[in-house]
């Protein structure tokens, strides 16, 4: 059997150090440290910094970084080659390293040094090519971090959609709105979309940002022109621009808010907002866009005929709604 030499820890190293300030020989100090004199006296002359002195943390880092002979991939060039044209096929480092051992293939190569291999040369190259070896193509390990909060913690008032009334779930009654933010490929650039639920009536505003009081200033805006009867409830996603719906509130508005990672629980907007995309694509540069001709636009799309309307427009069908609460506002009864 061969010789089995154990390396000093960091701890020995230590009290090596403490030993050697106390002025006592290297002899007995391998004597309390049950350690042979040669090896603590290779170990002092190795391990010194280049001013002389024997520092335990110096001297361990010295040690380790003289045992590291660098990585297998890069000390045996066909053995990499051969590796990085795997991962190239497509097949992880897992399924590499699997199908080494398979074929007993000789050297063979551990999936941990395949990974170390790929990493260590994205920080020493900066070349972040390197990444798209691996099948997520990320540029460091570990997963991915997610969000520490969710936006529902960042506002106040909020009602849940699950608490909206029979009677606002339905299309039967007018003056239930939904609303959400149109976004387009240029940051920054949005269109506030209103949708009436009844009617399928679309309202579409042009928004300097997307801050929480502009969108809360521009529903309010909106909702003070209409009567009592046409301003119920609103419904938005959990975007923290809608964070100040509570403005509504004085109106008579009911404000609700769908689930997170839910928007089809607004249907209708979301709806909306996917046919105004054939006039008014991703791409559109809305600050090109004159008012007048994003109004046509939606004119256009208010004055289509719907199915689910009878083939009338969304426009008539509001219309005809606010007229009804003119008629029924005037009548004798109604002063009376």
């Amino acid at each position: 059997m061969g010789t089995y030499y154990k390396q000093l820890s960091l701890e020995e190293r230590c009290q090596l150090s403490q030993l050697r300030g106390e002025g006592k020989t290297i002899r007995k100090i391998a004597a309390i440290m049950d350690r042979s004199p040669s090896t603590l006296a290779r170990e002092v002359k190795r391990n010194t910094t280049p001013s002389k002195k024997y520092t335990p943390s110096y001297a361990h880092l010295s040690a380790k970084s003289k045992r590291w002979k660098g990585s297998k991939l890069e000390r045996i060039p066909s053995l990499r080659k051969e590796v990085l044209c795997l991962l190239q096929q497509g097949l992880s480092p897992q399924q590499v390293s699997g199908r080494f051992k398979l074929l007993s293939a000789t050297p063979s190569v551990s999936t941990e040094t395949i990974y170390r291999f790929l990493y260590a040369q994205i920080q020493r190259t900066t070349d972040y090519s390197w990444r798209h070896y691996l099948p997520q193509s990320k540029h460091k390990r570990g997963r991915r971090r997610k969000k520490r909060s969710s936006p529902v913690l960042c506002i106040k008032h909020r009602v849940s959609i699950h608490d909206k009334p029979q009677s606002a779930t339905k299309r039967d009654f007018p003056g239930h709105w939904e609303a959400d933010l149109m976004l387009f490929s240029k940051y920054g650039q949005a269109l506030l979309v209103a949708h009436e639920r009844s009617s399928r009536l679309t309202l579409v505003f042009k928004q300097a940002n997307k801050s929480a009081s502009l969108v809360a200033q521009q529903l309010t805006s909106l909702f003070r022109q209409l009567p009592t009867c046409l301003r119920r409830s609103i419904t938005f996603d959990n975007g923290t621009e809608f964070a100040h719906h509570y403005q509504l509130h004085p109106l008579g508005i009911k404000t609700y808010f769908c689930d997170i990672h839910a928007p089809w629980q607004k249907g209708g907007v979301e709806n909306a907002i996917g046919r105004m995309r054939r006039v008014l694509p991703r791409k559109t540069d809305i600050s090109l866009l004159s008012s007048s001709q994003l109004h046509l636009k939606v004119q256009a799309y208010n004055h289509t005929p719907r199915k689910c309307l009878g083939y009338r427009t969304p426009a008539e069908v509001f219309l005809n709604q606010v007229l009804h609460f003119e008629c029924e506002s005037t009548s004798p009864h109604a002063r009376g």
